[in-house]
């Protein structure tokens, strides 16, 4: 029996243990947990009859269907990749975004002839190979975790170097969004430079979540 007087369910039990555990989506890791419940609640009814009771039954499926060590790293395995996937298909929806904020931060102002300082142009480079690296990654990531992964493995450390190409476009769009706010209040045409600072700050929090998400699932991995 539990604190309150009523008999554990073992089969909740082990199941709220092992979604403890894992890290990933989260409407991956929901349905992942959910099935497992599914899964054993099936086989304890099927094992429960007249001779054997459903708490009995329940710990014997919980027995037969493996231990948290046995179970987790296969688990986790699934939804780190399932969240690198994630994560690179921000990567690469946003990467392109952030090369456009730069091209319009250097050519906004009055009739096109306010110019970004040389300092700023340099960062703009910086940042605008920043994107297309992190871009080109999210791309092959999304195909070696796609289709072609039933034919080759996934790389081990491809979710890490993953969350780490994330974490660096997430500050480049930071950067972004601070260096377009601030050309905002020197051009003319602010209201489109405002603007795309703030899609580039809902960007940078976008996969900067997602990033370090794909940083604790790498680890566990």
């Amino acid at each position: 029996m539990n604190a309150t007087g009523r008999h554990a369910d073992p089969i909740q039990d082990h199941i709220a243990a092992l979604a403890a555990a894992l890290r990933g989506p989260g409407k991956a890791k929901a349905q992942m947990v959910q099935d497992m419940r599914d899964g054993l609640v099936d086989t304890a009814e099927a094992l429960a009859g007249d001779e054997v009771s459903y708490e009995r039954a329940a710990r014997q499926a919980v027995r037969e269907f493996g231990t948290l060590d046995e179970l987790v790293p296969s688990c986790q395995q699934e939804l780190t990749v399932r969240q690198a996937r994630h994560t690179a298909r921000a990567v690469a929806l946003t990467a392109p975004f952030l090369i456009t904020c730069w091209y319009l931060a250097r050519s906004a102002g009055h009739e096109g002839t306010w110019r970004l300082p040389l300092a700023a142009q340099l960062l703009a480079v910086h940042l605008a190979g920043v994107a297309i690296v992190a871009a080109l990654l999210a791309a092959g990531t999304l195909a070696a975790t796609g289709a072609a992964a039933r034919r080759v493995p996934t790389p081990r450390r491809l979710p890490l170097v993953v969350a780490w190409a994330g974490t660096t476009a997430s500050a480049a769009m930071a950067v972004a969004a601070l260096a377009l706010a601030t050309a905002a209040a020197m051009v003319t045409n602010w209201p489109l430079l405002a603007c795309a600072g703030g899609l580039a700050a809902v960007s940078h929090a976008a996969i900067a979540g997602s990033a370090r998400l794909c940083r604790q699932c790498a680890r566990l991995s």
